[in-house]
């Protein structure tokens, strides 16, 4: 096998059809790509368990299953617990409303079965019942800051549900802004990204995380995600000039 295909099968136990199919047609082109891959998600300015959930949570917030459920694995693998989990998930839920939380339900059942607990169907169809259903799966579980934000948006006050939601929880505000800047960047929306990265960086996030995003925002959006956030972002000689 070859390293990157070990590579991969190391990541998601099994070679997933899309790798083996890139390195059939092109294994120079999988080579070029898993160095990428690899390169970004090392430990930098963000762990690599932060940039796991990250990517969960930005294709949560895209409504993409797929790419959300294979980091979801990673994000356990690396020592997320699944409320924190659903805390990146509920900025999801702030960017795309009720179809991102459903979407993510998937993911937190997911999370539950690598933690070797099982989950019953979803049956909640609207952001109350979804929300019950995963606090009523998280028995045992510090649910408090779950409960908080369940009886804000059964009061109807959306800005009061905002604010909960990007508060410090079981995650620091400082990555669940981050969460949100790249809901915008995977969508290629470097304009509406702007006012969550001038929030990130008052919440204390560095310039290095918010390249970090855009790094990971390549791998589940492509270059023209790096296009969009580094608009915005301040170069390397900017930030020296500011010391």
């Amino acid at each position: 096998m070859s390293e990157a295909l070990e590579y991969f099968r190391k990541v998601y136990d099994i070679v997933p059809g899309w790798v083996q199919k890139m390195h059939d047609y092109s294994p120079e082109v999988l080579d070029t790509y898993t160095g990428i891959r690899g390169e970004i998600m090392q430990d930098g300015a963000l762990s690599r368990k932060e940039k796991d959930v990250l990517i969960a949570g930005m294709n949560a917030a895209r409504l993409y299953a797929r790419s959300m459920v294979y980091h979801t694995k990673g994000a356990v693998d690396f020592g997320s617990t699944v409320p924190e989990i659903v805390e990146y998930f509920l900025t999801a839920y702030l960017y795309k409303g009720v179809p991102a939380l459903q979407t993510a339900m998937e993911a937190v059942r997911y999370a539950l079965e690598l933690n070797g607990k099982t989950a019953p169907a979803t049956e909640g169809k609207d952001a109350l019942g979804l929300l019950r259903e995963i606090i009523g799966w998280l028995d045992g579980e510090d649910t408090a800051y779950l409960e908080d934000v369940l009886a804000l948006v059964e009061s109807g006050d959306q800005d009061a549900v905002e604010r909960k939601i990007l508060e410090d929880g079981l995650v620091p505000a400082r990555l669940k802004l981050l969460n949100m800047v790249g809901n915008y960047i995977v969508e290629l929306d470097g304009k509406g990204a702007v006012p969550w990265m001038e929030r990130a960086r008052q919440a204390g996030a560095s310039e290095a995380e918010l390249a970090d995003v855009g790094y990971i925002c390549i791998l589940t959006a492509g270059i023209p995600a790096w296009f969009e956030l580094s608009d915005s972002l301040k170069a390397a000689a900017e930030m020296k000039s500011e010391g």
